[in-house]
């Protein structure tokens, strides 16, 4: 297993070099975001440890760019700041998990070892179908770079069309992952909510990208509509 160390506090860097090394792993350690972009795309790895406060660009504009230029690697990011808004900010970048400072070198490994055994899966920050566009952390949705406002349940089941393009998906499957069980599996819930998404994101544009598939339930195009 090959890990890329992205880390500025030498201390910190040779023990998570040395920890790392010790455990098998080949092991890399650069001190910048900027190094750390480039090598990334350079060499495969299997999982990144990734500072967030870092010279030039910070870990999240890390993350944040390595996921836009199409490395998946797993992403453990290290902070010495706890705040939940920190938290969000690296996951919603794009990061796989987070971890604290001070922590245990042990439990650093075991989150590595876990986030190894998930594999590298393309995990976009934001879903693109054609020319929509969902930002599920923002809850904001745009279609040929105009931004479209839904509710709640409205963008729920966009978000779960668009994580299966091309894929025909039940109205029980739609009614057990938007609502709950008030309602009932024969409710025409999810064809009148069908009916605002196309309103929506559809017919303004003068595209169908939503189909019906008869006796079955609903499809999002994979090319997102013509």
């Amino acid at each position: 297993m090959r890990v890329l160390v992205i880390e500025d506090e030498p201390k910190m860097a040779l023990l998570l070099g040395r920890g790392l090394v010790e455990e098998g792993f080949a092991t890399d350690v650069v001190a910048t975001g900027e190094d750390g972009l480039e090598q990334a795309l350079g060499v495969e790895y299997d999982a990144i440890v990734l500072d967030v406060m870092l010279p030039g660009i910070d870990g999240f504009e890390t993350c944040r760019r390595l996921r836009a230029s199409g490395s998946w690697a797993p992403v453990l990011m290290l902070t010495a700041r706890g705040g939940v808004e920190d938290r969000l900010a690296g996951l919603d970048g794009g990061a796989d998990d987070y971890l604290t400072k001070p922590f245990w070198l042990e439990e650093l490994l075991a989150r590595l070892r876990a986030l190894i055994r998930r594999g590298v899966v393309e995990r976009p920050v934001i879903l693109e179908v054609g020319t929509l566009r969902l930002d599920p952390a923002t809850r904001r949705v745009w279609r040929e770079g105009e931004e479209i406002g839904l509710s709640a349940k409205e963008f729920a089941l966009l978000e779960l069309f668009m994580r299966r393009p091309g894929v025909m998906l039940s109205r029980v499957y739609l009614v057990e992952h938007v609502w709950d069980h008030a309602y009932e599996n024969r409710s025409n819930i999810v064809t009148v909510y069908v009916r605002y998404l196309r309103e929506k994101i559809d017919r303004p544009f003068g595209v169908s990208s939503l189909e019906t598939v008869r006796g079955g339930g609903y499809r999002l195009r994979a090319d997102g509509g013509r």
